[in-house]
């Protein structure tokens, strides 16, 4: 069997060196983020894409690796494993490479080959194969088949179907024939599709495609998933086409060697029947596997994109938060939020059912802002949030001090408020009451918040039910741990939720830290860790440098440091006649720090690097500073807007045929790829992001279907 470091450093063009670090520190447990931010001198500064597509190329070469000793077993079992058929087998470095090579050897029912070869047919169709030589002399076919005519083989016609069955299938397992056509197919053939007949035209989603026609080389991801959900609901027809003469003329080019006309003429009969009976159905159905697993791994990718840029949105800061779940009949719920995200009252106000309800909710919510001194109003993106919008306007009118209002989205935050974890957290809380207070957490930092959600329910992503589940669960998982480490946690105010996805921290631990700091208090320094329950010196290696705690008695722990590397800074600062307390004006200073003499066996100029440029700025949040949308007060519903109107608004969801946008109407408005800007654009993701406030002209807006173009163009 093959070096698999040694494959993944050729493929990825990474040094074997570093790909054997990196494999070395992941097989002793270590996780990505921090081999990535703390390990740089062992794995020459990796980042975490290129260990995750290490672990990812390891898993698939080693599970690769198991199929190929069943399969090399299961042939010599057979008394058929020759040397050179062992060699192709250990050379493979692709699972369908290898099973074509399998495939003949392949347990398989009962075929019209194995029938054929049942009657005896094997040494008529072994003479067939000899006549199929330049030099063959010609002989009689039918007499050579009359010679096995028998019981149950009743004719000579029969015979000669039989011998040519076991030819076919012999031709249709042919690896190299399976792997050059399967390219031929991707390269030349199309998608086609139309919409069944019982589905007049204007009735279907699906309309674009009632005549569709696309390469396979040039359709996108999303087409792809559309056609695929059409043909899974019954409405859509879909079919891959291609030239299938060119098929059939290359493989008569391969498979027919004879100059005899009857053999010739036997032998094409065959290879057609070969070609449609058994390769292209099995070639269509991989096609269409290869082309489905893209889009799928393309469209993760794109919600992976989006995930991270609505995880890594700007927080608002921990502020005195009024959080506003909007309503028109069932009235608007208000939850009243310390800076530290703590829930400390609830209202239920009524500003929509008419003017004496409204005036009376006026005069509550303008209370409830001067007693909790309110900084921020959080205020739902659904049912009614424009008219609430108006309605808290008016109460601004009434204040001298006026906190700033945004609108947040609250995808899942319902999905949120009947979760276990939610239950959890307030048990004697109303559903509605938790739906506020995720809003409001939301707005103070939307990390902590959403990873208490299904990343699936938060509404950025594509086809998300129509992907690979469990490649998508990975992937998205992988993001939000990217995410967390990247941001860092704070260790006295983190949820249980919010903790797992630390490194080197599971459930249990995650549990115990919260429990720990409940019975004890707020945490004084990160070694206090080490009095937690099943948390371990492995667990706080792995952990502690993405642990902060705010006013610590060493500031240093309030820094992504780790505190293997305390020694080294207090040297430096030594050095500089500075104290930890002050280590934040080692910026001042940093032309006089030589980091060369600061190296170590285990500290090298990478880390040093780090170091120093976290102490330029102890504790500082990596994420961007805070920002908001304002909307226009006079368009609320979507029969205000207008075309030619110019707009600010939101990006939701970012696809890979544009951009959504939320202009406070209830409905986001696309940006279609071409509007993104005044050049050609190939990648949406150039252009814009989740979250990126964004100035939009309407195009076209069609109120009966909701529907609203938008352009960015020459904005």
């Amino acid at each position: 069997m093959f070096n698999i470091p040694q494959v993944i450093a050729n493929e990825l063009s990474l040094s074997l060196q570093s790909v054997n670090s990196a494999l070395e520190l992941l097989n002793e447990g270590a996780t990505i983020p921090f081999i990535a931010r703390y390990r740089k001198e062992k794995t020459g500064s990796l980042n975490e894409i290129e260990l995750r597509n290490i672990l990812d190329r390891t898993v698939y070469l080693q599970e690769l690796e198991a199929r190929k000793q069943v399969i090399l077993d299961g042939i010599a079992s057979q008394n058929l494993l020759s040397d050179s058929l062992k060699a192709q087998i250990v050379a493979c470095l692709q699972k369908n490479e290898l099973e074509d090579l399998y495939l003949p050897y392949k347990p398989k029912r009962r075929t019209k080959a194995t029938m054929a070869k049942e009657k005896g047919l094997t040494p008529l169709a072994e003479l067939l194969k000899s006549l199929n030589q330049p030099q063959a002399k010609s002989v009689n076919l039918d007499q050579e088949a009359e010679k096995y005519l028998s019981d149950e083989v009743k004719s000579i016609e029969e015979a000669l179907n039989g011998a040519r069955d076991i030819l076919a299938e012999e031709i249709a397992e042919k690896a190299d024939l399976r792997a050059y056509l399967r390219e031929f197919i991707l390269d030349n053939g199309s998608f086609i599709s139309h919409i069944k007949n019982d589905y007049p035209e204007g009735t279907t989603k699906f309309e674009m495609y009632r005549n569709f026609e696309s390469k396979l080389t040039k359709i996108a991801p999303h087409n792809i998933l559309a056609l695929f959900r059409g043909e899974a609901e019954k409405i859509l027809v879909v079919d891959i086409d291609f030239e299938e003469s060119r098929v059939i003329n290359y493989l008569e080019s391969k498979v027919i060697k004879t100059k005899i006309p009857t053999v010739r003429d036997f032998y094409q009969v065959m290879v057609k029947d070969s070609f449609q009976r058994l390769l292209k159905p099995t070639l269509i159905r991989d096609v269409r596997s290869s082309i489905k697993t893209w889009a799928d791994e393309e469209s993760i990718k794109t919600f992976e994109a989006n995930l991270r840029e609505l995880l890594l949105s700007s927080p608002a800061g921990m502020k005195p938060t009024l959080a506003i779940d909007p309503g028109f009949r069932t009235g608007c719920k208000v939850a009243i939020l310390s800076e530290t995200g703590q829930f400390l009252e609830y209202q239920a106000i009524f500003p929509h059912t008419g003017q004496e309800k409204r005036a009376l909710a006026k005069d509550t919510l303008k209370k409830l802002i001067l007693k909790h001194k309110i900084e921020l109003i959080a205020i739902g993106n659904g049912t009614a949030s424009r008219e609430t919008e108006e309605f808290v306007t008016e109460v601004y009118a009434t204040l001298d001090k006026k906190p700033i209002k945004v609108m947040v989205n609250e995808s899942g935050a319902s999905i949120y408020s009947a979760s276990k974890v939610a239950i959890a957290e307030f048990p004697d809380l109303d559903i509605t009451v938790r739906g506020a207070i995720s809003i409001g957490r939301r707005l103070q930092d939307p990390l902590a918040e959403l990873v208490k959600i299904d990343p699936k329910s938060i509404g950025v992503g594509q086809y998300q039910h129509d992907v690979d589940q469990k490649l998508l669960k990975k992937k998205l998982e992988e993001t939000v741990e990217s995410c967390v480490n990247y941001v860092g946690v704070d260790l006295n105010t983190a949820s249980s939720e919010l903790l797992t996805y630390v490194s080197g921290i599971n459930q249990t631990i995650a549990n115990n830290i919260v429990q720990y700091r409940n019975e004890k208090g707020a945490f004084k320094t990160r070694k206090e860790l080490l009095k937690v329950k099943k948390l371990g010196d492995k667990t706080f290696e792995l952990s502690a440098g993405f642990l902060r705690i705010r006013d610590a008695e060493n500031p240093l722990d309030n820094t992504a440091v780790h505190p293997e590397s305390y020694g080294i800074v207090k040297t430096i600062a030594k050095d500089l006649n500075l104290s930890l307390s002050n280590i934040n004006l080692i910026n001042e200073h940093l032309k006089k720090v030589d980091l060369k003499k600061y190296i170590t066996e285990n500290i090298g100029l990478p880390t040093l690097k780090d170091i120093l440029k976290e102490l330029e700025k102890p504790g500082r949040d990596p994420r961007a500073e805070f920002q908001y949308a304002t909307f226009n007060d006079s368009i609320k519903e979507v029969r205000d807007l207008k075309e030619g109107m110019e707009l600010e608004g939101i990006v939701t969801n970012v696809v890979n045929f544009g951009a959504f946008v939320d202009i406070g109407v209830h409905q986001d408005g696309l940006i279609h790829i071409s509007q993104l800007c005044d050049r050609y654009v190939s990648d949406t993701n150039e252009i814009v992001k989740v979250g990126q406030i964004v100035k939009v002209r309407v195009l076209e807006v069609n109120e009966k279907l909701k529907r609203i173009s938008l352009s960015m163009k020459s904005i």
